[in-house]
């Protein structure tokens, strides 16, 4: 498990991945899912999916032979990364949630 909260380009990248992508498709897959809040250079993509890989969260897929893209997809280790950030970014929704809500009854 990571020690600190992923950043939002980290979790969308790890969340693109879910299903094998190339580059490409991770660029495009990260912006829908962020409704273009997180556009990410190919510099800055490829830059993180080295990093992911470093880290064991993603790996390559298939050999560099099939072609020019390189597929990546999610590790185990990367799916428990995700699924745990999950879990606390719900959290911090509810904890807002529970002291907002119980905000407004003083109103």
């Amino acid at each position: 498990m990571p020690e600190n909260a992923l950043t939002e380009a980290t979790y969308y990248i790890l969340l693109a991945l879910v299903q094998p992508r190339h580059g490409y498709g991770i660029m495009q897959e990260t912006e829908r899912l962020s409704k273009g809040r997180v556009h990410l250079a190919a510099g800055t993509l490829y830059g993180a999916l080295n990093a992911l890989c470093a880290r064991g969260w993603i790996m390559p897929q298939g050999s560099e032979q099939e072609g020019r893209r390189k597929i990546y997809c999610l590790s185990d280790k990367g799916e428990e990364v995700l699924y745990g950030e999950l879990r606390r970014l719900k959290e911090l929704v509810e904890n807002g949630e529970a002291v907002l809500e119980g905000n407004n009854d003083h109103e």
